[in-house]
């Protein structure tokens, strides 16, 4: 049976999409492997669950750093695992299509091609994770009418305006979710000498961001380790306080979304003034991330629907405009002449 699968492969997050079923897989990019053996044990959720809780013998990996391969082995193995739950049994190997970031270079690109193309496809395109939002949102890109997608995933955020099928203008910057946990890990273990793990500063920038009107009243506890005495301990931090571990890098992405706009010619602004900014990836879903940027860039915006799957569900449907795409969708000819160098 013909299958189609679109792939989302996320700092965070893999997600899979195919052309009959839509998202069909939504697990965190984890591994873990037995390095006595060299075997798999887990995958996604299952080997999320493991990580800090493991023997010695167990590696929990993040095979993706900042929205590029880091380990082109393990991101092949686990890419290969969960395509076995998408795909068990197809009579012919299914069609890739792969997200990737706006602007990566030829070794990052490469790494990505490589990592999926040794699973097994029969066929690999990749598409830029703006273009791929923008399809996801159900918006008409093939129309002479200018749109700025903001997407801020795990390990990058990608700013482009796209027109006409294609990308004029477009950057890209390694911060986002995940470098924004770390900057509030910093900032407790600085101000409270409590040092916290990646999985509850996640948790504390979900519960208490609020960019816009943030208050010293709104308090949330967290609990980690202390740092000189080793021992359990708790602070409670404010909506303020978070707001400030992490001003730094909301305010380079903005500075980001100001230079596109300020590189984009002057006759597509006002098409991104009158439709806004649309917002997508798990970053979208910040607490007053919409109001902050109307506030400070002077540009409507509106968050897409289910941010978190919109790029995965912009993959799904590339296939049925790969005629039509002008950039940001590479054909697969010159990535097998590649594969073959």
């Amino acid at each position: 049976m013909f299958m189609d699968i679109g792939i989302d492969l996320g700092t965070a997050n893999i997600i899979m999409t195919t052309n009959k079923k839509g998202v069909v897989i939504n697990e965190p990019s984890v591994i873990a492997y037995n390095k006595r053996t060299e075997r798999v044990v887990a995958v996604g959720t299952e080997a999320y669950r493991m990580e800090g809780r493991a023997p010695e013998h167990i590696a929990v990996v993040h095979p993706l750093q900042d929205g590029v391969v880091s380990d082109d082995i393990l991101t092949q193995a686990l890419m290969r695992e969960l395509i076995s739950v998408v795909a068990a049994h197809p009579v012919v190997k299914p069609r890739i299509v792969v997200c990737i970031p706006s602007l990566i270079t030829e070794v990052e690109r490469r790494a990505i091609l490589d990592a999926a193309t040794g699973t097994g496809f029969r066929k690999v395109h990749l598409i830029r994770e703006p273009l791929a939002a923008l399809l996801g949102a159900g918006i008409p890109i093939n129309r002479p009418v200018r749109h700025m997608v903001v997407d801020i995933g795990g390990g990058t955020t990608d700013v482009a305006v796209v027109s006409m099928n294609g990308i004029v203008t477009a950057r890209s910057i390694k911060i986002a979710g995940n470098h924004l946990d770390q900057s509030i890990i910093r900032y407790v273990q600085n101000k409270y000498q409590l040092l916290l793990g990646k999985k509850s500063a996640e948790e504390l920038k979900i519960a208490l961001c609020n960019l816009y009107d943030p208050s010293d009243d709104v308090l949330h506890t967290v609990k980690g380790r202390h740092v000189t005495r080793g021992l359990p301990d708790q602070c409670d931090l404010s909506e303020i306080e978070l707001f400030e571990a992490i001003e730094d890098d909301i305010a380079a992405i903005t500075e980001m979304i100001r230079r596109v706009l300020e590189e984009t010619p002057p006759e597509l602004v006002g098409d991104i003034y009158q439709n806004g900014i649309l917002l997508t990836g798990g970053g979208a879903c910040l607490g007053g991330l919409e109001q902050y940027f109307r506030r400070t860039l002077g540009v409507r915006c509106r968050i897409a629907k289910d941010p978190l799957t919109c790029v995965a569900r912009g993959t799904a449907k590339a296939f049925r405009h790969r005629d039509m795409l002008l950039d940001g969708f590479e054909r697969i000819e010159s990535y097998e002449a590649m594969h073959e160098v």
